[in-house]
Order: C-alpha cells, then structure tokens, then sequence
C-alpha cells in the first residue's frame, strides 16, 4: 500500500490545499494530511479545530485520514509507515523553497520520496495568509475556502 503524507499547517486549509489533495489521493492509496504542530507558535486557529475542519472537508475522500503532528514531518512520515511526502506548488515562487525541504528531507531519509502536485490555475493566488487578510479585513472567503471552514470562521466572527 502506497501510503503519502501531505503536510502542512493549513491554518485554514484552503480551495487550493484541497485540490493538491484530491489530486493525490487519486494517486496514492491512502493519503494522510497531517497539521504540524508547533507549540512555540500561536495559530490564527487552534490545531485541534483545524483537524476538525479538515475532516468535517475531506469525507468525500474514502482513502484520506487526517491526523496532527509535532516534529520533524520525516520522523512523522517513517512512523506512518509512508513512502512519499506530497508538497503543493502554487506558483514557480514555492519551488526554490519547497525544493530546499524535499532535498533536507532525502537526506535525513533517502527512503521517503517527496512528489510536488500543481493546483489549479484558479488556485495560484489562494494562500491561508492570504485568507486571513480578507477575513480579518471582513471580505467574503466564501470562494477560497471548503464550506465547513467558511461556516466556522462566519459563526466565529460573530461571538
């Protein structure tokens, strides 16, 4: 069984996230998109309730499981029993970065393989920053992000 990780902090996760997603469950039998937690860092939302998000945004994927993790993601991953680290690419612009990462990773584990997916077109500009720009600046997200999280952050703004 071809097991892949897709990693992220996805605080929130995203159109675009979610396409990178769908892509890679179609290629592997089972993808975990796992939250890195990091509990030096303050989130724009708590990890437990990005996993609830997740999940709540992903149960039309049968061989998808959503998990959090704190780590190096290639320690995470050779826990799973994975073979392959899936990284987005929105734009040329994440290349150089996520380029350094997959290489870091090889050399920490040459078994673990990272394979890059391309979001679509009308994705490219979608970002969790640039989210929650628009949320924070009360414009509508509704387009960018699954409906679950959409509901969440409108019900969130009004308490």
């Amino acid at each position: 069984m071809k097991i892949a990780i897709y990693p992220g902090s996805f605080d929130p996760i995203t159109k675009g996230h979610l396409d990178i997603l769908k892509t890679g469950a179609g290629i592997f039998d089972k993808v975990i998109i796992a939250v890195a937690r990091n509990s030096e860092k303050k989130g724009f939302l708590p990890v437990d309730e990005r996993v609830k998000l997740i999940r709540e945004s992903v149960t039309h994927l049968d061989n998808v499981e959503v998990d959090s993790f704190e780590g190096l993601t290639i320690e995470y991953a050779k826990k799973r029993g994975a073979q392959v680290l899936i990284r987005g690419l929105r734009a040329v612009s994440d290349f150089e970065y996520e380029l350094q990462l997959s290489q870091a990773n090889s050399a920490l584990c040459e078994d673990i393989k990272t394979v890059f997916l391309t979001t679509k077109p009308k994705y490219n500009f979608i970002s969790s920053s640039t989210i929650k720009e628009i949320y924070l600046n009360n414009g509508d997200i509704s387009k960018f992000v699954p409906q679950p999280v959409y509901d969440y952050l409108v019900k969130r703004k009004v308490c």
